[in-house]
């Protein structure tokens, strides 16, 4: 289909001598975008609509609910309904029509996924769609659309796309093999920052000493509880003898502190038996890689259903945004079949979950193709039909065409991706959940999600979380490989349970984009606007003139 401009729908609507403005226009050319339909087709449709209704003047409302029942159509036409299609007999609606106005949508008739499948009212009648509720950088001025068949680059900086799908040996994991794992990770950060400190050596944590000395270690909690100020264990390495000592933090003025979290410190004992710390040294983040070409990124994060319907209305409805919009790039973190809907846990289903899965990939792709936008796919540990383990490797999908495949990748979760020399963090694992339940902290300073993100880009860790939450299947060996950070990123995605973010966090942008769906109810999804900036501005980097936005579904 050739590209549609304003000037065809203009045209063809003076040709039914329809009356319009330039708002009317550019909603028509969006729906054209969307459906993938040519400007007389469309007005075809509409004066057919219109028809129906007494002449229905041409107005955005009414464009609105000519899209709402003309697509509802034309999914009872292909599925078996006896419902009349909203054609005339002097412009009938083509097979051609049809096919293209029925995707994505047709793709995801709920009918065809579970036999009790209803629209979800509370979802239909959400209110602040579009608005905007979390800004970050230049709000006024950017232009939130993309280039639209954009050129730019999506690269795995890590070789962990063929690794990751390799054995795994979670259940199979020796415990010297963990402590192996555990052990490297400490003597690693522990000798950057005894090169960033110029401390001249770790002394070990349990040695009785009525001197200051600085020892090095892994936080730990002493039981099966929560952390707290009082159950906090500090586990040496092993060429610190790796003991175990209780830690006592009351001479510190500021703390922030969780399990897992490698450390400095700087204290006595005279005992051997409790170390009275003085003094806590801050982690220190990697270099950052430098960015240069402007990019606009959306992104959106699972469940793509609400609670109660297992209807896939919110991606339908994020895929129209995105032909709308045009973004570079649209990264989509699972989950896709959510393992926690009722109706998934219930099986309550007319299908496969790796069929539905197909099906809502399908749908974004060829939804999604007029746009020319890039496609970044993370898998969720709540997938159904995936490997839920940590890390988790990519979605296969065997089924793509070549054309499809040159726009879409397969990421595995966690990953850091290149996109138009920007440097992106992706995990879909909801580390900020799981950290917020566990850290404590002084009361003082900075902000609480501020915090968890900086533990992450300081820990170099995509989850620096040890002991991991229940639910999070850890296999150390990949983990070790896979779930580190090599260098900061210019942005961190994270998306999470809790309220959704972005934020500047030590140079990096870290964006929490919420959920597509929370409850019965419209979530939100993120967008960004990567501009060019110098790095170094008087010898120091400061983060690029990135614009960002959380907006309501």
């Amino acid at each position: 289909m050739a590209s549609v401009t304003a000037e065809d729908i203009k045209c063809e609507l003076d040709t039914f001598n329809i009356a319009f403005n330039n708002d009317t226009v550019d909603k028509m050319l969006e729906q054209c975008l969307c459906h993938r339909l040519g400007g007389e087709e469309i007005v075809c449709e509409w004066f057919a609509f219109s028809s129906s209704r007494e002449q229905l003047p041409l107005t955005l409302e009414n464009l609105d609910q000519f899209e709402h029942e003309v697509s509802i159509s034309v999914q009872n036409v292909i599925t078996g309904s006896q419902k009349r299609a909203l054609t005339t007999p002097e412009h009938p609606q083509s097979k051609r029509g049809v096919a293209r106005l029925a995707s994505p949508s047709l793709l995801l008739s709920p009918a065809s996924f579970s036999s009790s499948a209803t629209p979800s009212q509370k979802y239909g009648m959400r209110s602040g769609r579009g608005e905007v509720v979390s800004s970050f950088g230049a709000v006024q001025g950017p232009r939130w659309t993309g280039k639209g068949w954009s050129a730019v680059r999506v690269e795995l900086l890590e070789e962990g796309e063929n690794s990751l799908i390799s054995s795994y040996k979670y259940m199979f994991q020796r415990l010297r093999d963990v402590r192996d794992v555990l052990t490297e990770k400490i003597e690693e950060l522990g000798e950057e920052l005894r090169s960033h400190f110029n401390i001249e050596e770790f002394s070990p944590v349990s040695l009785p000493v009525q001197d200051s000395i600085t020892v090095l270690g892994q936080v730990c909690c002493d039981s099966n509880g929560k952390l707290n100020a009082q159950s906090v264990l500090l586990e040496a390495g092993q060429e610190q003898g790796g003991r175990l000592v209780p830690v006592n933090l009351s001479e510190l003025k500021e703390f922030s502190l969780f399990p897992g979290q490698v450390v400095v410190m700087e204290g006595m004992n005279p005992s051997g038996e409790k170390f009275v710390a003085t003094k806590l040294y801050e982690g220190i983040p990697l270099p950052f890689y430098c960015p240069s070409e402007p990019v606009m990124v959306m992104m959106a994060c699972g469940p793509y259903t609400p609670s109660e319907s297992l209807t896939y209305d919110p991606l339908i409805d994020l895929i129209t945004i995105i032909n709308k919009d045009r973004p570079d790039v649209c990264i989509l973190f699972g989950p896709f079949v959510d393992s926690k809907h009722e109706q998934i846990e219930k099986n309550q289903v007319t299908e496969t979950f790796e069929n539905i899965f197909k099906r809502c990939v399908d749908s974004i792709v060829e939804g999604t193709k007029g746009s020319g936008c890039r496609l970044v796919f993370v898998p969720s540990q709540r997938d159904v039909h995936h490997h839920y383990i940590y890390p988790q490797p990519p979605f296969s999908l065997t089924n793509l065409s070549k054309d499809d495949s040159a726009r879409v990748t397969l990421a595995p979760d966690p990953c850091t991706l290149l996109i138009g020399n920007v440097t992106f963090g992706l995990t879909s694992t909801d580390i900020v959940f799981h950290m917020g339940a566990e850290e404590i902290s002084s009361g003082t300073g900075t902000e609480r999600f501020s915090r968890i993100m900086k533990h992450m880009l300081t820990q170099r860790s995509y989850y620096p979380l040890h002991p991991p939450a229940e639910e999070v299947n850890m296999d150390y060996d990949k983990f070790q490989q896979f779930s580190q950070m090599n260098l900061t990123p210019d942005i961190l995605i994270v998306p999470s349970e809790l309220r959704y973010f972005i934020k500047d966090v030590i140079g990096c942008v870290c964006v929490n984009p919420g959920r597509l769906t929370k409850g019965q109810v419209g979530g939100t999804y993120g967008r960004l606007l990567i501009q060019p900036n110098p790095v170094l501005v008087e010898g120091k980097r400061v983060s690029p003139c990135i614009a960002g936005q959380v907006v309501k579904i």
